[in-house]
């Protein structure tokens, strides 16, 4: 059995009003996680996801590039495993796009 993992990541840079959310989205569906994204009202952009080990890794990885027009200057990656979010997440199906907070 694979072992899941659940991270809350905070991308900071030009990271609005570039596709970043939807390429987001697409790169987690394709991986197979679930979780969701949106803007955050600083400017940045906030990442919940949850899925295997290396799927999670692989879009961090991509995550700390982003889309072509994006300009990642930091990215911060917490460990979610205790909360209560994550055993929510753990039983979602999908990767979101929701509103800015």
């Amino acid at each position: 059995m694979t072992m899941v993992v659940s991270k809350q990541i905070f991308i900071s840079g030009i990271v609005q009003g570039v596709f970043f959310r939807e390429s987001a989205r697409q790169i987690a569906a394709e991986l197979k996680v679930t979780g969701y994204v949106r803007n955050l009202r600083d400017g940045r952009v906030e990442v919940v996801v949850a899925g295997d080990e290396a799927s999670v890794q692989s879009l961090i990885k991509w995550l700390k590039i982003g889309p072509n027009l994006a300009k990642v200057s930091t990215i911060k990656v917490l460990e979610m495993e205790n909360s209560s979010d994550f055993l929510s997440l753990q039983k979602k199906d999908g990767f979101d796009i929701l509103p800015t907070k």
